[in-house]
């Protein structure tokens, strides 16, 4: 009960918090960016016990689990469901630019724009290669891996370390019960942490309003509008009835999760929650097994909102600019966008770099237009990250449901009594 009531206190605070950074933002914008050092420190504190918590949590769910096979039939369910998914989000980002068309009558001339303000997201679109991507998930070293941050690295580690205390048997006990340990502390420091997260919200939310303002975006209004509609749509249309197909609410589920969703708003990061959202979904009933292995993998490979963004952003900059696109350029777009969003980081202006990496893959549209919507795509990164954060919340719910370790009538159970 007492936990339930500093998770409520927790939630108003950060809702506050959120609401006077807005104030600050609009009423003292130079102070309001000052601040930014507030909302950075934040996910800086966040990011540093991200590496480890993954790690012991998919080491530990593997040793536990004691069942290799379950381990990879999880980890290609999820895969299969990240797929299908993020296909989904790309087509639904597609189908909204093509009814709504909110870049037409823009007449942008792309000599008119700054190219310089997108150089520094063009030279990293163009390092995000399929080779460097697959290299870039092979760490150094073993402890490498842990200071990297690239969760992926993380992952890979971690299972490897899993599989290989699974075969030493008894051997292993003590370091599984150090592991146990360091669990229990790790999460002592993010709860912690997540008690500064008003601070942190409230720094971040103050800059991003005070640096970009609100007058500025009247004439993207459209575009952001249809972008905030689609991932709306997308939550409760399709994840909603995929929840409801497995006999629970994604209402239920949001309000569970309003903490969380409320520090991803204020930060523009879904990586401020992950570790709090690996440990809520642990209280569900979901093992921890398939906690760990889904939520990670998910964080790279299941970014709902991020896929939304790429195809819809892209046909916008087309429209903007009058540049026609057939069907099949468009079919391109979308194959393209599969495997650049798979590479988008969690971290702010991951999605805007992804972005960049499709463009530069279809010559059709000149990547010189991202300068167009540079400016509100610090607005954009949040709905990202949330319909991100939901995404990957209701992935592990499913591949937790399909493997038979909680049904949707006890999903449906924990999430009303929380």
């Amino acid at each position: 009960m007492a936990e339930r009531r500093s998770s409520r206190s927790l939630y108003f605070w950060v809702l506050v918090a959120v609401a006077c950074g807005i104030l600050l933002g609009i009423a003292a914008p130079a102070t309001a960016v000052s601040l930014k050092p507030l909302g950075d420190a934040f996910i800086k504190l966040i990011r540093m016990a991200v590496a480890p918590i993954v790690f012991v949590t998919v080491v530990l769910g593997i040793a536990q689990m004691k069942d290799l096979p379950k381990v990879g039939r999880i980890g290609i369910k999820a895969l299969l469901y990240f797929e299908v998914l993020s296909t989904a989000a790309l087509a639904l980002g597609i189908l909204a630019a093509n009814l709504t068309h909110p870049g037409a009558g823009a007449h942008v001339d792309p000599n008119s724009l700054d190219v310089g303000a997108i150089a520094k997201y063009s030279a990293a679109a163009h390092e995000q290669s399929v080779t460097e991507f697959l290299l870039n998930v092979i760490p150094s070293t073993l402890l490498g891996a842990l200071s990297s941050g690239e969760i992926l690295q993380v992952l890979l580690v971690a299972i490897m370390t899993g599989f290989a205390t699974v075969l030493a048997g008894a051997s292993a006990e003590p370091f599984v019960r150090l592991l146990e340990s360091t669990l229990q502390i790790l999460y002592r420091i993010i709860g912690f942490v997540m008690w500064v997260a008003p601070i942190g919200a409230f720094g971040a939310m103050a800059f991003t309003v005070g640096k970009f303002g609100w007058a500025g975006l009247a004439p993207l209004a459209k575009f952001m509008g249809v972008f905030y509609l689609t991932c709306l749509i997308f939550v409760f249309g399709v994840l909603g009835a995929i929840a409801r197909l497995s006999g629970f609410s994604l209402w239920r589920l949001v309000v569970y999760l309003k903490t969380e969703l409320l520090t991803v708003l204020g930060t523009s990061s879904s990586e401020s929650a992950l570790a709090p959202l690996m440990d809520r979904l642990e209280s569900l009933g979901c093992r921890r097994a398939t906690v760990g292995l889904v939520v990670p993998t998910g964080y790279s490979f299941n970014l709902d909102g991020t896929s939304i963004y790429l195809s819809l952003a892209a046909i916008f900059l087309a429209q903007a600019l009058d540049v026609p696109l057939t069907l099949g350029q468009q079919i391109t777009l979308l194959l393209v966008a599969m495997l650049s969003s798979k590479g988008a980081a969690t971290v702010t202006g991951g999605g805007f770099i992804a972005l960049a990496a499709t463009l530069a893959v279809v010559p059709t549209i000149p990547i010189a237009a991202l300068a167009l919507i540079l400016g509100i795509d610090r607005f954009m990164s949040e709905a990202r990250a949330l319909t991100n954060l939901i995404g990957n919340a209701v992935a592990t719910l499913i591949v937790s449901r399909w493997e038979g370790e909680i049904t949707g009538e006890q999903i449906q159970r924990s999430l009303t009594q929380s």
